[in-house]
């Protein structure tokens, strides 16, 4: 099983139901192509380094799961497809990204 990152931003003028609908889909997708759910974070409402479609905020969320791989091409799929998506990035962590991620739950459980 690889390990995945995935960082996806939505479209800023989403009302809340449209945001959780849009995350749940993607949630569900990984879900029932075989992945399992390691962490899922709402980073929230954040300024864009520059301008995407015309909009310079977009809500930041972050995935991470585990999966054999060949779920990742109909994924991004979806992504693309989806309009309420503004951009998106899927990486596979390799063992010092995957240390890493599990500090940073660690800190942000330890502040919670």
């Amino acid at each position: 099983m690889n390990h995945y990152e995935t960082v996806f931003i939505l479209n800023p003028v989403l009302s809340d139901d449209q945001i959780a609908e849009t995350v749940k889909k993607f949630e569900d997708f990984l879900i029932k192509n075989g992945a399992k759910m390691v962490s899922k974070e709402n980073w929230g409402l954040k300024k864009l380094a520059y301008a995407i479609q015309h909009k310079k905020s977009g809500f930041y969320h972050l995935f991470e799961f585990t999966n054999n791989g060949e779920v990742i091409t109909p994924y991004e799929q979806e992504f693309k497809r989806d309009e309420r998506i503004m951009r998106f990035l899927t990486v596979k962590l390799d063992k010092h990204a995957i240390e890493w991620a599990e500090k940073r739950r660690t800190r942000l459980k330890a502040k919670a």
